[in-house]
């Protein structure tokens, strides 16, 4: 046979062929090809659920459609209904045996702000012992908590509701960065912080959300994802706009006037401290896509620093664990990688709606905090289109002529294709009170996929 042009070969799967025609000069197009993680009868019969599309398109029309407004600040007694000794944390169930070391300093914290015990010594014992103190996920209440998550009955919360299905969610007020509860640090400085936080800027945020209207945190998500925010780990131009709505309230409050210059300090010197209203947004829109018969949607993604856990719209609140994954990236101070604890926290959320991760292209900057580069970063959001069900028009991307964030993360093909989603994230030192060692990108381990396939697959109708 003789060829008129040069030959353009396109190659998939090992690479030797394309190796050899490499060495020889020939142009090669290689396709990244892998056969399907999980069991390729469970991937053949979630294909072939006739539910499946129309399940997933009506999924990502609940996401879409979902509203976020900030109605009220609460303490996490009177919103969520927590006794004494009741707390929540981040991510799937987990007992004292298994917490992670930040998970066990954020419990010992929370006995320690609790007035639970009189010392760390004492709240090791009794949260081993079980003794007047017990904890469950954030998400079996409809809330979600950064990092560890650890909320008590005294700490003020954020309430959000979605308008648009009567859902409520409910998150901490955030702390700032490194030495605070969330990361596992229990140390004075942590406690007081807390008590001003519930004797202080809870009540004079409540006072001004009270005020006025309820704010539009969706809105505020839409314009932040425009301004270089992605919603994980930049939350700068978000907590801003966050202030300019509250602001004035809290100027009129009544309040003494040093408490008020006090928490617009903090806020405004506390760039992620509109992380703790994207994450109770992004759970609504979330939660409005589950209970789905046949979707192979994800809603939850979340990590309690031992594991990693998803929920998707088919199965309900049933957790798919396995092994979370430790963050690779940038380290503060003297901290390593041997420093650093396996992901976690409920923050994963931001990309189970579409945002964090799998927006990196909308945040550039987000690279010199978490690692990695531009193109990277632009890459990563190409990549997240091809294991989403489509896009969401109210976050639009400037360098990408404003298309719409990946959305709907799709269990089915995550498992064919291989691609796991992009999740950017905080590190926590590993050991109990050490605090924030880091950030950087994490991916969720892929068992936690096939597991949720398996179970789609037994939903089928026969």
């Amino acid at each position: 046979m003789n060829l008129t042009t040069p030959p353009a070969v396109v190659t998939a799967g090992a690479s030797l062929l394309a190796d050899a025609l490499t060495r020889q000069a020939v142009e090669v197009s290689a396709v990244q090809w892998q056969p399907p993680a999980g069991d390729p009868a469970s991937v053949a019969a979630v294909m072939a659920d006739p539910r499946r599309v129309a399940a997933n398109r009506q999924a990502l029309a609940a996401m879409l459609g979902a509203e976020a407004h900030l109605v009220d600040v609460l303490p996490a007694a009177e919103a969520l209904g927590l006794g004494p000794g009741e707390f929540l944390h981040a991510g799937p169930p987990v007992d004292w045996e298994r917490a992670s070391g930040p998970l066990r300093g954020a419990l010992v914290g929370g006995m320690l702000f609790e007035g639970l015990a009189s010392s760390p010594d004492e709240a090791e014992r009794k949260l081993a012992a079980g003794d007047g103190v017990g904890w469950a996920p954030c998400h079996s209440r409809g809330a979600v908590g950064p990092m560890a998550g650890v909320v008590t009955p005294s700490m003020w919360v954020f309430c959000l509701r979605d308008a648009s299905t009567g859902n409520e969610s409910w998150c901490s007020l955030n702390e700032g960065l490194g030495k605070v509860l969330r990361y596992g640090a229990y140390d004075d400085s942590v406690i007081d912080r807390l008590h001003w936080m519930t004797d202080v800027l809870g009540p004079l945020l409540q006072h001004a959300v009270r005020a006025g209207d309820p704010v539009d945190v969706k809105a505020i998500v839409s314009q932040m994802v425009q301004m270089g925010d992605e919603g994980h780990n930049r939350n700068r131009a978000g907590t801003l706009m966050f202030l300019r709505e509250v602001l004035p309230a809290m100027i009129d409050s009544g309040f003494p006037s040093a408490d008020v210059a006090q928490a617009v300090r903090f806020v405004s010197g506390n760039d992620h401290f509109f992380l703790n209203l994207v994450m109770p947004a992004c759970k609504l829109q979330t939660r409005a896509a589950a209970g789905i018969p046949g979707s192979t949607v994800v809603t939850v993604m979340a990590r309690n620093g031992t594991d990693f856990g998803i929920q998707t719209s088919g199965t309900g609140e049933t957790w798919f664990t396995a092994p979370a994954n430790t963050p690779e990236g940038l380290y503060l101070g003297s901290y390593g990688p041997e420093d650093a604890n396996p992901d976690i926290g409920d923050s994963a959320i931001t990309e189970s709606a579409g945002i964090g991760g799998l927006a990196m292209a909308t945040a550039p900057a987000i690279v010199r905090f978490v690692g990695g580069s531009v193109p990277d970063a632009l890459a990563t959001t190409q990549r997240m289109y091809d294991i989403t069900v489509g896009e969401n028009p109210a976050f639009g991307i400037p360098i990408l002529e404003f298309r719409g964030t990946p959305t709907g993360i799709d269990v089915a093909a995550v498992v064919r294709s291989g691609v796991l989603p992009q999740i950017n994230t905080g590190m926590a030192g590993r050991v109990a009170g050490t605090g924030q060692v880091g950030a950087g990108l994490v991916t969720p381990p892929m068992a936690c996929f096939t597991q949720a396939l398996d179970a789609l697959a037994a939903a089928t109708p026969r």
